[in-house]
């Protein structure tokens, strides 16, 4: 099997010679109502392999149990074989004692179940703050997931509408010039780095008016302006250069200098170029 998962979690239970009963998290059989709800602090396991299982005919489940920890995990036992699976995915394909599996259906309850951790972990992931798809792959990834896998958590996270890189953008864009003083240079290489697509960023910039991006240029250049000293070049200058690297354009650039210099009556003067 591709993916995070391998082989964790396919476990046989103790050989002959009774051996140990080993400390677990903590699991109780439920294939009996009246075991539901219950734990158990010990269970039989020993480490093993998907591989271990036959290749041919049918196994039936033995038993079913709940892990106290993680939650909403299940080892489900198939004699001397067990297979650990999440809730969702055991109720999907009906896992329940007597229920019978080939080892074909097992990879896909096993691949089911990877792709439903893994979407696990990209809600956390978007708990915190919105996310865009290339964020939420390049998080995924890195928790050793499988392309496949992200590929197909992606495609659930849109069909959802947890994930949305059009209006993430736009929303990106509006606040980015509005609040925090940048320009859509610094906007459009914000959003690249993010793994935007370049029409979704022009889309999203086009939204941002000439009039509120300068507004917003012009807000924070009043700031620098006043702050500087020195000849009016030299004012002109400083104020430019801190207007350019907050990513506002030249021609911005040079509007709102012209403004600054003209509120104190500093007419007819120089024009501040780009360096």
């Amino acid at each position: 099997m591709n993916g995070k998962y391998g082989n964790r979690g396919i476990q046989p239970p103790s050989g002959k010679g009774g051996r140990r009963l080993q400390e677990l998290q903590g699991i109780v059989d439920i294939s009996e109502e009246r075991f539901w709800g219950n734990t158990t602090e010990e269970s039989l396991a020993v480490e093993s392999s998907f591989d271990d299982f036959p290749d041919e005919g049918e196994l039936e489940i033995t038993m079913v149990e709940a892990l106290k920890r993680p939650k909403f995990r299940y080892r489900i036992h198939f004699g001397s074989y067990s297979v650990e699976i999440h809730e969702d995915v055991m109720i999907k394909y009906r896992m329940i004692k007597g229920a019978a599996f080939a080892k074909s259906d097992l990879e896909e309850i096993i691949a089911a179940d990877e792709r439903q951790r893994s979407y696990g972990d990209a809600l956390v992931y978007l708990s915190r703050k919105p996310r865009t798809a290339y964020e939420i792959a390049l998080r995924l990834g890195e928790k050793g997931w499988s392309e496949e896998t992200v590929s197909d958590v992606l495609n659930r996270l849109k069909q959802e509408r947890l994930i949305d890189d059009a209006a993430y953008a736009q929303e990106w864009a509006k606040q980015r010039v509005g609040s925090r003083g940048k320009g859509k240079l610094w906007v459009r290489h914000e959003l690249r780095q993010k793994g935007i697509a370049k029409p979704l960023i022009e889309e999203a910039l086009g939204e941002v008016s000439e009039e509120d991006e300068y507004n917003s240029a012009l807000q924070l250049g009043v700031k620098k302006w006043r702050s500087t000293t020195g000849e009016l070049m030299d004012r002109k200058r400083k104020t430019g250069a801190f207007l350019m690297r907050r990513g506002y354009s030249g021609g911005l650039v040079s509007k709102v200098i012209r403004e600054l210099a003209q509120q104190e009556g500093q007419e007819n003067t120089e024009e501040w170029e780009e360096e």
